[in-house]
């Protein structure tokens, strides 16, 4: 006869599967699990959503410093070669405006004339996206508003147009 050996866990098994019982959870303990998950998303998502639009100005603001970078060391290396004018004429040679997957802000024409090395590509109405509105205009998409800017190359200043909205002073602070 073969010697059958069951251990304690194998035992319980069997007594419960032989009684009808299985093991689960009660309706109790999901209804506990349920509540607990809402509470916690309803503390979670509201917090998500603010550093999501965080996040969208904190990307403007670093744009906009490296644009603003970019037209000075452009100005540096006009003024090193000699070559008049000093302030770049223009920040990209973009001709369509109000146009999605355009090189803002870059050439693409191999002389290093770039004020970003690597271009930030247009898109109309999407939250943290630049777009040309004219000649020398942009305007930034951030929470459901837009932020225009101004490119003066006269004096090679890259701003606001209006100084007094709020996203503005948070992106050139």
């Amino acid at each position: 006869m073969a010697d059958i050996k069951l251990n304690f866990s194998q035992l319980n098994k069997i007594k419960l599967i032989k009684v009808g019982f299985t093991p689960a959870f009660t309706m109790i303990e999901l209804i506990f699990v349920i509540v607990v998950i809402g509470i916690l998303s309803a503390i979670a998502i509201p917090k998500l959503a603010a550093s999501r639009d965080d996040a969208v100005l904190v990307k403007g603001k670093s744009q906009v410093a490296a644009i603003r970078s970019g037209i000075a060391m452009q100005k540096s290396k006009r003024l090193l070669e000699g070559t008049t004018p000093f302030i770049p004429p223009k920040l990209d040679n973009v001709t369509a405006y109000n146009v999605a997957n355009q090189r803002l802000f870059n050439y693409a024409d191999g002389n290093g004339s770039n004020i970003l090395e690597y271009p930030i590509y247009s898109k109309v109405n999407h939250d943290g996206f630049w777009v040309k509105t004219a000649a020398k205009q942009y305007k930034i998409y951030l929470s459901n508003t837009s932020v225009q800017f101004d490119y003066n190359s006269t004096t090679g200043v890259f701003d606001c147009s209006n100084h007094t909205e709020e996203n503005c002073k948070s992106l050139t602070e």
